[in-house]
C-alpha cells in the first residue's frame, strides 16, 4: 500500500463527505480540495548583501524539504536600486504529499508556537485562496535559533479549486486553520 500523510486520510476520509453533505455537491469532483501550498520570501535587503538569499534558501529547504527557487525582479526601479534580474526572493511550491505533511505540521506545530496567537485573519482573494502572511522563519521548528542571521518574514498561499470563499473557509477549517472569527 503507498504512503498517504495523516492529512490526506483526513481529507479523502472526513472531510470529503462532510463537505459534500454541507454543500449538496452532486459529484466527488466539485468538492474543493487544496491543489498547492506555496511559500514565497521577498528579501528586500538582498540588494546590499548577497548572502541573505543563501541563507533564505537554506531555511526554506529546510522548512519544505525541497529546494526552493530564486525570485528576480522584473524591472529596474531606481529609487530602490533594484536592476531587472536582480535576485530579491526566494520561493517553494508544495504539492502532493509534500503539501499535506507541510500544512499538518503547520497547523499542529508552527502555528501554536506563534506568541500571543488568537488565530489568523480572514481573508480570502475571491477566488477561493487563502495567504496568510508570517513575521519570522523561527517559529518553524526545522530552524536553528543560533544560526539565524536576519529574522525574515514569509507568505504562505494556499492555493484551492473551490469555486467561492465560502467553500474555501468551509475546507480549511475543516483541515484546522484557527481562523480568529466565524466568516460573515
Amino acid at each position: 500500500m503507498a504512503y498517504k500523510p495523516n492529512f490526506q486520510k483526513k481529507y479523502e476520509e472526513e472531510i470529503i463527505p462532510k463537505l459534500k453533505d454541507q454543500f449538496q455537491y452532486t459529484s466527488i469532483m466539485e468538492i474543493p480540495r487544496i491543489e498547492k501550498i506555496v511559500i514565497n520570501q521577498g528579501i528586500g535587503d538582498a540588494i546590499t548583501d548577497k548572502k541573505l538569499i543563501t541563507t533564505a534558501m537554506e531555511e526554506l529547504a529546510l522548512i519544505t524539504g525541497q529546494n526552493p527557487v530564486t525570485t528576480h525582479s522584473k524591472r529596474d526601479i531606481s529609487n530602490f536600486k533594484v536592476r531587472k534580474g536582480m535576485p530579491i526572493g526566494v520561493r517553494v511550491t508544495l504539492r502532493r504529499h509534500k503539501m499535506y505533511e507541510f500544512l499538518e505540521r503547520l497547523v499542529r506545530s508552527v502555528l501554536p508556537r506563534i506568541r500571543d496567537f488568537k488565530g489568523v485573519g480572514i481573508k480570502f482573494d475571491g477566488k477561493g485562496n487563502y495567504t496568510l502572511g508570517v513575521n519570522e522563519q523561527i517559529i518553524f521548528p526545522e530552524i536553528n535559533l543560533d544560526k539565524v542571521n536576519k529574522i525574515m518574514g514569509m507568505n504562505i498561499t494556499l492555493v484551492t479549486t473551490a469555486k467561492t470563499d465560502e467553500e474555501a473557509y468551509a475546507l480549511l477549517t475543516d483541515f484546522g486553520i484557527p481562523f480568529k472569527n466565524k466568516q460573515k
